[in-house]
């Protein structure tokens, strides 16, 4: 049995092979494993690390250990994405990206886990983030490269699983596990190694024989599309950018939200935390599935994308207005059905609105640097409305920003004409 991606019915990438019946689990398997390792660490054992080694500036060192990770995956996937597009090595364009990254990613890993201080945690994110960028890279390629359109946003809708359930099991496997930094960290990252070999192993990938040169100007124009020229993706990508953006705000402090804004102790935090996220992950299963059918079926992107984003925005207030856990349970949850289809459906749009299809990697780096850069982005959104005021971080301006910057995303919607 196979996959057929033939360019006739599919637009998929004109060089496509079909791929066997375990091409797709193994690419979602994959997806999950890559974020089950960097998620699982950046909204939950980092900030538990942090504060162990620096518990009186955790929020401002989290900030800052977020945004040099956001430079680093920035850094590296557009022109990586470039590079892969006219690899010629013979195992394919993709395959020593996702191979190659993941076992980067593990390195870092074991980095954060063994790190004695804070500038060497640091630097074990920034190489763990560089492998997971190159992962990544790879993984969203494939969704032009491989993936029929007429199924796309379901694909997409199980990469937007995999991101919502990575924290909630992240949460729950780091409860479980002995109070320990290497199992934090070291089981996670070998989960994602071995999904990676495995879709190392049955990926038919493309292989291309006619080389062609690389400079570095071409390189920087990697980071580029014109915006002026290709106004639809230009939108979509910045209605990406905000809503990104205001989640990230979000996730990343949930542990200290739950810790300093509802009064739990971070042992009871951590078990809570677990619950938050799995609120997020199950609403968010059900309109993701939902949606992306919806979507596929009927080709109507961009009003579930709006819709989305509304109930995002909805939740975020329920959240802000929480004084007690049950309360900011259901705001997430609402958050969760909003980001749900959210991810599914824009991702989808995101890669029909493409200039240049045949350089997926290319594109998909670029759109990657949408949900890249609000790690660089967060100091500068969160670090003054936290010190609003007097005495504790104020996460209650930070609730009211994000809820601001998913309003400004919704509205980038509108002005998209090249999708329903």
């Amino acid at each position: 049995m196979t996959l057929d991606a033939s360019p006739e019915d599919t637009k998929a990438s004109p060089s496509a092979r079909p791929q066997t019946a375990a091409f797709l689990p193994a690419l979602v398997a994959a997806y999950f494993g890559a974020a089950l390792a960097v998620m699982s660490a950046g909204f939950i054992s980092i900030p538990l690390r942090l504060s162990e080694l620096d518990p009186d500036n955790k929020a401002q060192t989290l900030a800052v250990t977020a945004a040099i990770g956001g430079v680093v995956i920035m850094l590296v996937s557009a022109p990586l994405g470039r590079i892969s597009d006219v690899s010629t090595c013979r195992l394919g364009i993709r395959r020593p990206f996702i191979l190659g990254g993941s076992f980067l990613s593990a390195v870092g890993m074991f980095i954060l886990a063994f790190a004695p201080n804070v500038p060497t945690l640091v630097a074990g994110w920034a190489v763990a983030q560089a492998g997971f960028g190159a992962t990544t890279m790879a993984l969203n390629a494939l969704l032009a490269d491989q993936i029929p359109t007429r199924i796309r946003a379901r694909v997409a809708a199980a990469f937007g699983m995999s991101l919502g359930l990575s924290p909630a099991l992240g949460s729950a496997m780091v409860s479980a596990l002995p109070g320990n930094p290497v199992y934090w960290f070291g089981l996670p990252a070998i989960l994602m190694v071995l999904a990676n070999l495995a879709l190392f192993a049955v990926l038919r990938d493309i292989v291309r024989t006619e080389p062609e040169s690389v400079s570095w100007t071409g390189l920087l124009r990697s980071y580029w599309i014109n915006p002026i020229r290709h106004r639809d993706f230009a939108w979509a990508w910045l209605c990406r950018l905000l809503v990104t953006l205001a989640l990230t705000s979000v996730s990343t402090y949930l542990l200290y939200l739950i810790t300093d804004r509802l009064g739990l102790t971070t042992e009871e935090a951590t078990k809570a935390q677990g619950l938050v996220a799995g609120a997020l992950f199950g609403a968010g299963i059900v309109t993701s599935v939902l949606f992306s059918w919806l979507s596929d079926r009927t080709g109507r992107r961009k009003p579930i994308v709006f819709g989305s984003v509304v109930l995002t925005a909805a939740g975020l207030l329920v959240a802000l207005c929480a004084r007690d856990l049950s309360v900011f349970a259901v705001g997430i949850a609402l958050i969760g059905m909003g980001q749900g289809a959210f991810v599914s459906v824009d991702v989808a749009m995101m890669t029909e609105l493409l200039p240049d299809s045949s350089a997926a990697g290319t594109g998909l780096a670029v759109i990657a640097l949408s949900y890249q850069m609000p790690q660089l982005l967060l100091p500068l959104m969160a670090t003054p409305l936290l010190a609003i005021g007097s005495g504790a971080p104020n996460y209650g301006a930070l609730l009211v920003g994000a809820v601001v910057v998913t309003a400004l995303g919704g509205l980038a919607v509108l002005p998209i004409r090249g999708v329903r």
